[in-house]
């Protein structure tokens, strides 16, 4: 189907309109016989356990299984092999992604999805699994306006895609989060310090409020709310009035930089405050149970959804079971932290 767009120019969502693309059958849609699995953009503890749960369900199921390394930089490169299940042996327990991951500036381009879509004729991939979040899934969509069938599953410690309420490896960093915090709040009450930590999140704040609820933390500052530093100083300066003599102040990196609010703190109270930045500390790690949980069962269902002839969709995680949607409809979801957590959260400190 790709063939027509050899001039550059992808169809957009109204042209597939027009064409059908979105509408299809079920039963109109090719068989499938290879299937492959690449992870894209920012690794996610769990990842491996999907590509797993994916290779192995798909064997099972009778597909060729293949693997794509470097994610999309590797697919219009045609980076691709065949993956039995001993290849993914080991595997579940291990952070990152043993397929790597990189971002692909010239997929960002046309002629790097053409490029893609003709790897995949080449490597005879019927279907493209995709693990990543929003800006991976915007690839897959562009490779299926094009003819390649994909399925996503969200992968991206932030929790941040908006059509699904998990997604893979939020869990592992929050832990991973949580006990770095208990460990500087140790510290923190032996010096009588304020610890600023820096927690990632560059455009949503899920994993500093996580984190600063189950840490007891006296501040949360989140890139969805705005702050003000003479406010924090109030709050810091009211703990201490009433007796409290250590302070832990959360802070997403997407809302300020922890070493000059650290330095503020200290300038207007004189107590002396110490900024920590985790940074990718929370990629790593063995997954969590529940990471590794969900990772499995959401590796199965885009299987599932491949022997259903339901191509094009996201696995999501909604209302207490995992499901799919569309695509094009999960993309154009926004999800952001509501004023009702942000509120409670509050009421703790």
């Amino acid at each position: 189907m790709f063939e027509e767009y050899t001039n550059g120019n992808l169809p957009n969502l109204k042209e597939m309109k027009a064409k059908n693309y979105d509408n299809i059958d079920a039963s109109q849609e090719p068989d499938v016989h290879g299937i492959a699995v690449l992870t894209s953009g920012g690794d996610a503890p769990g990842m491996n356990a999907t590509i797993r749960a994916i290779i192995r369900a798909g064997i099972n199921s009778g597909y060729k299984m293949m693997g794509v390394t470097r994610g999309y930089h590797g697919l219009w490169k045609g980076e691709i092999k065949e993956l039995g299940s001993r290849d993914v042996s080991e595997t579940l327990q291990r952070g990152g992604t043993f397929l790597m991951t990189a971002r692909s500036k010239s997929f960002e381009t046309p002629e790097g999805v053409l490029q893609g879509a003709k790897m995949c004729q080449v490597f005879g991939v019927d279907c493209m699994v995709v693990v990543g979040g929003d800006g991976s899934f915007r690839g897959a969509r562009d490779l299926a306006r094009i003819g390649i069938p994909v399925i996503g599953i969200p992968g991206t410690i932030d929790n941040d895609v908006a059509c699904t309420e998990y997604t893979i490896g939020f869990d592992t960093a929050m832990n991973t989060a949580m006990e770095a915090i208990d460990k500087l709040r140790d510290t923190a009450s032996s010096h009588e310090r304020c610890s600023v930590i820096e927690v990632m999140g560059r455009h949503a704040g899920y994993i500093a409020l996580n984190v600063g609820i189950a840490t007891g933390a006296e501040i949360i500052l989140l890139p969805e709310q705005p702050w003000d530093i003479n406010e924090v100083v109030r709050t810091i300066l009211a703990c201490r009035n009433k007796g409290k003599r250590h302070y832990i102040v959360i802070v997403a990196e997407g809302a300020g930089s922890a070493t000059e609010i650290a330095k503020q703190i200290e300038e207007a109270t004189e107590i002396e405050s110490r900024p920590t930045i985790l940074g990718h500390l929370q990629r790593g790690g063995s997954p969590t149970l529940r990471d590794r949980t969900m990772a499995s069962l959401m590796g199965v269902h885009a299987i599932e959804c491949i022997k259903n002839k339901k191509m094009n969709r996201l696995v999501v995680y909604k209302n207490g079971e995992i499901t799919d949607v569309d695509i094009e409809e999960g993309l154009s979801l926004q999800k952001t932290i509501s004023m009702e957590d942000l509120e409670r959260s509050k009421l703790l400190t």
